[in-house]
């Protein structure tokens, strides 16, 4: 499988992996110049990139990068943002800052990861009965948040 990506921008950059056996390529900001955000606020970060994958079973999954949200607060506002195979747009980060102290992106910053995988497309069926269960409709926090030892 391949992913095509087309710069939109001469001066962006394709995703690229830190490592052989990273699971996702970084992202990196395509800016003219520096973005700041706001403690509290959330900034939508261009890439200058569009995608095409050879597969459309696939689904590429951005996700924050793991040291700017610990050590900066900087994540992303939707947690996991989802780019389906199809789109053909440019792609876009929204950043949030959940620190008290404002960010400042600047151009060819590495600002969130991709992680591709495989998925399903189920039918989607209406029912009047759903088999029971041992957790049936017991909802949030219902299993507790310890394990007996």
């Amino acid at each position: 499988m391949q992913i095509y990506f087309k710069k939109l921008k001469a001066d962006a950059i394709l995703p690229k992996r830190a490592t052989n056996a990273s699971a996702g390529a970084d992202l990196y900001a395509c800016l003219d110049t520096p973005v700041i955000v706001p403690a509290g606020e959330t900034v939508m970060i261009p890439l200058g990139i569009a995608a095409q994958p050879s597969e459309s079973g696939i689904a590429m999954l951005v996700f924050p990068r793991s040291g700017l949200a610990s050590k900066y607060g900087i994540t992303l506002a939707n947690a996991v943002g989802v780019v389906d195979s199809d789109y053909r747009g440019e792609w876009m980060i929204p950043l949030h800052n959940i620190s008290q102290e404002a960010f400042t992106v600047t151009h060819g910053m590495r600002i969130a990861q991709v992680v591709v995988t495989p998925v399903l497309f189920p039918e989607i069926l209406e029912t009047d009965h759903l088999n029971e269960t041992q957790r049936g409709c017991a909802g949030f926090g219902s299993s507790g948040i310890t394990t007996e030892l």
